[in-house]
C-alpha cells in the first residue's frame, strides 16, 4: 500500500523493483560482475595476525589434549593389567594352603596314584602356566629377603637352608610368600 499523503510505499510493504528479462534474452552481459580484489587490504592483514595467533594457540591446545588423552589411555591400560595381576595374586594366595596340603600328602606317599594325584598334577600345571614358582629346597643358599628363618644352627658364615617347613612362592617376579626354613652351615 502507498501512503496517500506522500505517495511512497509504507514501511511494512515490500516493493519488488527488479525487472526480469525474458528467458530467451539472457546474455553474458546480464551476469557480469565487478572484479573482486583477491589480495587482502591492509585492514584485513591486521585482522589475520590475531586470527593466526588464535589458530596457533588452538592447535597447541589440541595437541596438549591429544597428549593427555594418549597418557590417559596408557595409564588406563596399565591399571587394567595391574588389576588383573592383583586379582591373580589374591586367588593364588587363597590357593596356597591347598598347595601346602598337597605337598604334605606327597611327602606321606598319598599322591603316588589315584584321583588325588591327577588333581594335584592338573592344579600344578595350571598354576605353573600362570607363572607360579615354588622355591626353597634344603641346601639352597639362605636369602633373608625371601626366606624366613625360624631356627639358626652353626656359625652363620655361609648359611644354607636346612629344613623347609613351608615353601615360598613367586608369582612372576614378585614374592607372594616367603619360605619358612631353618638355617645351617653347609655340610
Amino acid at each position: 500500500m502507498t501512503n496517500p499523503e506522500t505517495g511512497s510505499p509504507e514501511p511494512d510493504e515490500v516493493v519488488d523493483e527488479t525487472v526480469e528479462a525474458p528467458a530467451d534474452e539472457v546474455t553474458a552481459e546480464t551476469f557480469e560482475e565487478e572484479p573482486v580484489d583477491v589480495e587482502p587490504a591492509a585492514e584485513d592483514a591486521a585482522d589475520s595476525a590475531p586470527a593466526d595467533a588464535q589458530v596457533t594457540e588452538l592447535t597447541e591446545a589440541l595437541q596438549r589434549e591429544r597428549a593427555q588423552f594418549a597418557n590417559f589411555r596408557r595409564r588406563s591400560a596399565e591399571e587394567a593389567l595391574q588389576s588383573v595381576a592383583r586379582g591373580k595374586q589374591v586367588l593364588v594366595e587363597k590357593l596356597l594352603p591347598i598347595l601346602d596340603d598337597l605337598d604334605r600328602a606327597r611327602e606321606h606317599g598319598d599322591l603316588e596314584e589315584g584321583p588325588l594325584r591327577a588333581l594335584s598334577d592338573k592344579l600344578g600345571e595350571v598354576l605353573a602356566g600362570e607363572k607360579l614358582v615354588k622355591f626353597a629346597e634344603p641346601g639352597d643358599d639362605f636369602d633373608p629377603e625371601i626366606h624366613e628363618a625360624i631356627q639358626h644352627e652353626g656359625s652363620g658364615d655361609t648359611p644354607v637352608l636346612g629344613l623347609v617347613y613351608r615353601a615360598g612362592y613367586r608369582l612372576g617376579d614378585k614374592v607372594i610368600r616367603t619360605a619358612m626354613v631353618t638355617v645351617t652351615d653347609p655340610a
